[in-house]
């Protein structure tokens, strides 16, 4: 039987949750539920049931010394650094490498580092069925997440035919991947049936991987066994550097899944967000008082209702006002009206472009 390895990627920037997230310490770095950061509570989820030996972080050399201080549990070969972001496929990629050294038939888990996942008996579950098709028909696989209302934020999987070789949740070949829909396309995705959120999650072999990059990216592969020679050797980081620069910015997705015909899907029960803004923690916080506020901090609220404020270094008071994001962050505060959170990244556009970047 195929030997489980996990692949947590950490490399995001996090935009849409400044002032909390900088370019030092972005968003899986923060500890947005209780006292553990993100990458902290998905590295403690896959250690519940697979060795920490086994689990690999990719993440942006920048991020190195928060990513070291905060996996101290994980061996520091496991810690894979990109020069630059590029994407999703060849961080992948890279990370396969050094997995594919040690067992090139290994099944890899690869995971977002800051979703928010709960229920972990079921999210165990469903990764070990996910697991079991990876080896079994040597395919690729996604966790779907069953839609709970029609999203217009997430991409959609849309599956055929249930495939049952044992695994204890359902399964499912893919027919197509589809984009971010529309309120109305999205709501006849739901009255359809058998379409699901993309979670962002893959399991297959390593193997079955890189020939899938050799077969649908062809530059990218070669790019990589370039790389590949280099692991080990003093010239390994010169190397990475000069080549790694100079591959495609390209996601999974678009490289990969969408083109081959070996994809199949597991359906995905658990509490599932990619938590991408403020409003998403707002939603998730189980620390509401009796008017739907989510303080935390010295916060005083007065005549203010359905309202998350964060202010753990000063005290901030919120008077007369309802539904709006208030985030203060060493010297910086941010105000929003929480239907507006997704505009917060135009908020780090600005500051970028009035070179400000002693706030970012």
């Amino acid at each position: 039987m195929s030997k489980n390895y996990c692949l947590i990627m950490a490399g995001g920037s996090g935009t849409r949750f400044w002032p909390r997230s900088r370019v030092a310490k972005p968003k899986q770095y923060l500890s947005l539920f209780g006292e553990k950061s993100l990458i902290q509570e998905s590295v403690q989820r896959f250690a519940n049931f697979i060795p920490e030996e086994s689990i690999y972080v990719v993440s942006a050399k920048s991020q190195q010394a928060v990513l070291e201080s905060q996996t101290g549990n994980l061996p520091k070969e496991n810690l894979i650094f990109e020069p630059v972001g590029k994407n999703t496929l060849p961080a992948i990629g890279l990370a396969a490498l050094f997995i594919a050294e040690k067992d090139p038939d290994g099944i890899l888990i690869v995971s977002p580092s800051d979703h928010l996942i709960q229920n972990d008996e079921l999210f165990r579950q469903t990764i070990e069925s996910a697991a079991l098709i990876a080896g079994r028909k040597d395919g690729i696989v996604t966790i779907g997440i069953t839609p709970k209302h029609p999203a217009t934020g997430y991409g959609y999987v849309q599956t055929s035919e249930e495939v049952n070789i044992g695994q204890p949740i359902r399964s499912f070949a893919v027919q197509k991947f589809k984009e971010k829909p529309s309120l109305e396309v999205a709501t006849s995705y739901l009255q359809q049936g058998g379409f699901f959120w993309n979670s962002g999650i893959f399991i297959f072999k390593v193997s079955v991987f890189l020939n899938a990059v050799q077969q649908f990216a062809p530059a990218l592969h070669a790019d990589l066994m370039r790389i590949k020679e280099q692991i080990g050797s003093a010239d390994y980081e010169s190397a990475l550097d000069k080549i790694y620069r100079e591959v495609e910015s390209i996601s999974i997705d678009y490289g990969i899944l969408e083109k081959a015909s070996n994809v199949f899907l597991v359906q995905g029960d658990f509490v599932w967000n990619d938590l991408g803004s403020w409003e998403e923690v707002y939603k998730y916080d189980q620390n509401k008082d009796e008017n739907r506020n989510s303080a935390a901090g010295e916060v005083v609220l007065i005549d203010t209702k359905n309202s998350y404020v964060y202010a753990p270094n000063s005290l901030v008071a919120v008077v007369g006002m309802d539904d709006v994001i208030v985030v203060q962050e060493g010297d910086t505060i941010l105000v929003c009206k929480r239907d507006r959170t997704e505009d917060i990244k135009n908020v780090v556009g600005e500051i970028t472009k009035r070179k400000l970047d002693q706030y970012l």
